[in-house]
């Protein structure tokens, strides 16, 4: 399985970046998939998640109403689209696959099998 993601960089605040994350070596559309970030010294944390079908989608009280996570099965590919950049939303941002299929896609980092390699997003002035 490899997850590669992509569209990271230097933007100005409020400015927007729209990350993917391209998936090969399994069947995308089974699995519910999430975009998970670490900042310096701080632990990971989760941003957004959608299910296999996506239907359903969850998202972290700093993403809602800024962030909007999408799929396209067909492509094998996530996306997050990041609006309203925030110096505080600077961090390496990773995709993530859940094997199981839950009612509601995990917030969890323990839940997810599969891990990209991270694309860097710096917030600044």
């Amino acid at each position: 399985v490899q997850l590669q993601a992509s569209g990271g960089g230097s933007v100005q605040p409020g400015g927007s970046l729209r990350l993917s994350c391209a998936a090969s070596g399994l069947t995308f559309n089974n699995y519910d998939v999430a975009w998970f970030r670490q900042a310096p010294g701080k632990e990971r944390e989760f941003v957004a998640a959608i299910s296999w079908s996506g239907t359903t989608t969850n998202s972290a009280d700093s993403a809602k109403g800024r962030f909007t996570i999408s799929r396209n099965n067909a492509k094998q590919t996530l996306y997050l689209q990041m609006n309203s950049l925030k110096p505080e939303d600077t961090a390496v941002y990773y995709c993530a696959v859940d094997r199981r299929r839950l009612l509601q896609p995990s917030t969890t980092a323990n839940d997810y099998d599969y891990w990209g390699q991270g694309t860097l997003v710096t917030v600044s002035s």
